[in-house]
């Protein structure tokens, strides 16, 4: 989800709900934490230099039970973090504190709610690695056999 599209969902939305992976909803006393643009400059196991940039949201739950954070205010925090940091629109990525570790999510719109999504790691330069293609899954029930001369059926005699 781009940062604009969030933006747009938060101006339209009555209220907030963010929904974990799990299905289980972040606790609704959540607060956002920080709202940055992080640059990603690396090399790929193949040699090729990658640039990336994400807009970055961190949430996090403490004991104030009764806090709330309407979507007027988070859409005030992001139009804050773009008029001072002069974030883009780019893509979001949002960090949620987990049982061990702080976990990274992507975010989407589903159902009215925000939906945290499972992020996962992938060989860029699969090529470069040796790493086969995937193959391409056929079922074999679109398979029919062709009758012929010499095919033994059931309740024909042949075995």
């Amino acid at each position: 989800m781009l940062l604009s599209e969030l933006s747009a969902f938060l101006r339209q939305s009555k209220q907030l709900a963010i929904v974990l992976p799990d299905g289980s909803l972040v606790p609704r006393h959540f607060h956002v934490t920080e709202v940055g643009e992080v640059t990603r400059r690396f090399i790929d196991c193949g040699g090729t230099r990658r640039h990336e940039r994400v807009v970055n949201l961190q949430l996090w739950s403490a004991n104030d039970y009764d806090h709330r954070l309407a979507p007027e205010k988070f859409s005030h925090i992001l139009d804050l973090a773009q008029r001072e940091l002069g974030i883009g629109n780019l893509e979001v990525e949002v960090e949620y504190q987990g049982a061990e570790t702080i976990q990274k999510f992507g975010l989407a719109i589903v159902d009215d709610r925000l939906q945290l999504t499972g992020k996962a790691t992938d060989c860029l330069a699969k090529d470069n690695c040796g790493i086969p293609p995937a193959k391409k899954l056929v079922s074999l029930g679109n398979f029919v056999a062709k009758p012929s001369a010499t095919s033994c059926a059931p309740g024909s005699g042949c075995c």
